[in-house]
C-alpha cells in the first residue's frame, strides 16, 4: 500500500487499500452520462502487428463508460488504413479513425499552413492535436482522456483512474496526469530519475525559485504519456509540434489551468512501453535526442517566462546537473539493494553522460538563437482564421471511412490477448 502523503501543489491521487475497479467502473457510468468521455487513442500502423495494442484493444471492449474513442492512425497506407477499419471493429464503442497521412487530411493542414497556422511536424503531437479537433468539432464530449498504443501489460484500471477525477462531480479537476509505480525486478524510469528531476533541480538552484519548475516538481513522473483533460483546455492550449510534448503540455496547463484544479493519478503497479530491440548505440542516440528534445522545451518555457540564460548560466547549470545526477545514482543503488532488485551502475553513470552531452549541445544553441520549442496554434486560433475548418475535418474523416481502396489487405485482424 502506498502512503497518504501530498507533496504540496498537484494533487496526488495513490492507490490506497484495495483494488476497486468494479465500483469506480460503476462510478464512472453514472457520471459519465453528465461529461461524456472521449478517447484519444494515437498510434502507427506497426502497432497493429504489435502485442501491446492487441491487449489495449481487449480492455477497451469491456469499458462501458466511453463516449467514443478517436484512434488517430499515422504511417499508414491506404491499405493499411482499410485493414485498421477492420482491425477496430471489435470495439463497441463508436470509433473515429483518422488517417492522418492521408490526402484529405494532408489537404486540411496545408490549408491551415496557407493561412499561417502553425500545424507542427508529423508524430504523436499532431495525431494527437488533430483528434482533439475531431473531439471538438463533434461537441459530444466533455473530457478527453490519452494514451499510447503501445502500453505492455495494459489493464483497464489505467483509463478508469485517468478519467474519474475529472468526470466526478465533487472533484472537478480539469487535467489529470498518469503515473505508474513501475514495480518490476529491476529501477525503470532512467530519463525521468536521472535527467528530468535532477534537471530540473538542478535549474532551481542556478536560477532560482520559478514557480513553473515548483509547478512541473509536483509531479512524480511528468515525461508520462497518459492525460486527460476537459475539452476548455484542448480548445485552448497550445501543444508542441515537434519537441518535448510532455512537458510542453505540462507547461501549457501551467498557465492555463488553476493549480486546484490539476492533479495526478497512480494507475498501477508497473507497466511499461513497447521497444524494439536495441544496440547500446541505438539506446544512446535515442536518450540522445529525447533528452535534447525536453532541454529544449524546458529552455524555451523558462525563457518565455521571463528567466535569463547566459554562458555563466549554461556552464553552471551543466556542474550542477552532473553533481545531482551522481547523487542520484547513489541513492537509486541503495534503493535497489534494500529491496534486492537489479541495478547497474555502469548504464546509470552513462546515461548521465549522454544527458550531460545533451544539456550542452542545446546550451550552445539555445544561446545563439533562445527561442521555445514551436507550438501547434490552438484550436481556438484555428478557428478564427478557417471559420469552417470543423466542417471540413468532419467531412475529410466521413469521406476516409468510405473510402474503399482496391487491393490486398495487408493489416492483420485483431487477435484477442491470450
Amino acid at each position: 500500500m502506498a502512503d497518504f502523503y501530498q507533496t504540496g501543489g498537484v494533487t496526488t491521487l495513490q492507490r490506497l487499500g484495495r483494488p476497486n475497479l468494479d465500483w469506480l467502473e460503476r462510478e464512472l457510468r453514472f457520471h459519465a452520462q453528465n461529461r461524456p468521455i472521449a478517447l484519444v487513442l494515437p498510434c502507427l500502423y506497426s502497432d497493429l502487428e504489435g502485442q501491446a495494442l492487441t491487449g489495449i484493444v481487449d480492455h477497451l471492449r469491456q469499458v462501458e463508460y466511453l463516449n467514443e474513442i478517436v484512434i488517430a492512425m499515422g504511417r499508414a497506407s491506404a491499405l493499411g488504413f482499410r485493414g485498421a477499419r477492420e482491425y477496430f471493429k471489435v470495439l463497441p464503442q463508436e470509433v473515429r479513425l483518422i488517417w492522418t497521412d492521408g490526402p484529405r487530411i494532408q489537404e486540411i493542414l496545408q490549408l491551415l499552413v496557407r493561412q499561417g497556422l502553425d500545424i507542427g511536424l508529423p508524430g504523436k503531437g499532431q495525431s494527437c492535436w488533430i483528434a482533439f479537433g475531431d473531439v471538438l468539432a463533434r461537441h459530444r464530449s466533455k473530457i478527453i482522456a490519452v494514451h499510447d498504443g503501445d502500453i505492455m501489460s495494459y489493464d483497464r484500471q489505467h483509463l478508469v483512474r485517468l478519467c474519474y477525477p475529472l468526470a466526478h462531480p465533487r472533484m472537478s479537476y480539469e487535467f489529470c496526469k498518469g503515473y505508474d509505480a513501475q514495480g518490476t525486478d529491476r529501477v525503470h524510469e532512467r530519463v525521468t530519475r536521472l535527467f528530468m528531476s535532477p534537471m530540473i533541480w538542478a535549474l532551481e538552484r542556478v536560477l532560482g525559485p520559478h514557480s513553473l519548475l515548483l509547478f512541473l516538481h509536483g509531479f512524480r513522473y511528468p515525461l508520462a504519456g497518459e492525460t486527460a483533460m476537459v475539452t476548455d483546455l484542448a480548445w485552448t492550449n497550445r501543444i508542441p509540434g515537434d519537441r518535448g510534448l510532455e512537458i510542453g503540455i505540462l507547461a501549457e496547463v501551467y498557465r492555463n489551468c488553476a493549480l486546484g484544479r490539476v492533479c495526478q493519478a497512480d494507475l498501477a503497479n508497473g507497466y511499461g512501453h513497447a521497444r524494439p530491440g536495441l544496440s547500446a548505440d541505438s539506446r544512446n542516440a535515442e536518450l540522445l535526442k529525447m533528452s535534447m528534445d525536453i532541454t529544449w522545451s524546458l529552455f524555451g518555457n523558462l525563457a518565455s517566462e521571463g528567466a535569463i540564460f547566459t554562458d555563466g548560466v549554461m556552464k553552471t547549470l551543466r556542474a550542477t546537473y552532473l553533481q545531482i545526477a551522481r547523487d542520484a545514482i547513489r541513492q537509486y543503488e541503495d534503493e535497489a539493494a534494500i529491496n534486492s532488485l537489479q541495478y547497474d551502475r555502469q548504464e546509470e553513470r552513462s546515461a548521465v553522460e549522454v544527458f550531460l552531452a545533451a544539456i550542452e549541445r542545446v546550451g550552445e544553441d539555445f544561446l545563439k538563437d533562445s527561442f521555445a520549442a514551436p507550438l501547434m496554434s490552438s484550436w481556438s486560433e484555428v478557428t478564427a482564421a478557417v471559420p469552417d475548418i470543423f466542417d471540413r475535418l468532419l467531412n475529410a474523416v466521413e469521406a476516409d471511412r468510405r473510402y474503399d481502396p482496391q487491393g490486398k489487405i495487408t493489416s492483420p485482424a485483431h487477435r484477442s490477448a491470450a
